[in-house]
């Protein structure tokens, strides 16, 4: 059993500034891609970051140069953090891994619960 396990969101004013962190626990041999996404109402999910297990970053135009995503190995977890934030970005954040967990298997994908972040004033 593999739980991903989010936390950090809330409500933000315009301009301000979130982490949001991701722990992935449980019978896991090796990471490999780590991401974050999000899904405002009404509309598709949307990816916004990834980090390779190469160390390779990768953004969305939208979040590109105000939010950054960074992973510790050791513990299994991905960081997103979220800069100068504005209304736009207010959705549900969800993380996602994907993973073996055993050097047989093949890859699983996994998700987070979700964390409401809110840009508001």
């Amino acid at each position: 059993q593999v739980q991903l396990v989010e936390s950090g969101g809330g409500l933000v004013q315009p301009g301000g500034s979130l982490r949001l962190s991701c722990a992935a626990s449980g019978n896991i041999f090796r990471v490999y891609t780590m991401a974050w996404y999000r899904q405002a109402p009404g509309k598709q999910r949307e990816l916004l970051a990834t980090a390779t297990s190469g160390g390779t970053t990768n953004y969305a135009d939208s979040v590109k140069g105000r939010f950054t995503i960074s992973r510790d190995s050791t513990k299994n977890t991905v960081y997103l953090q979220m800069n100068s934030l504005k209304p736009e970005d207010t959705a549900v954040y969800y993380c996602y891994v994907d993973l073996i967990t055993t050097p047989s298997a093949h890859i699983d994908m996994y998700w987070g619960q979700g964390t409401q972040v809110t840009v508001s004033s």
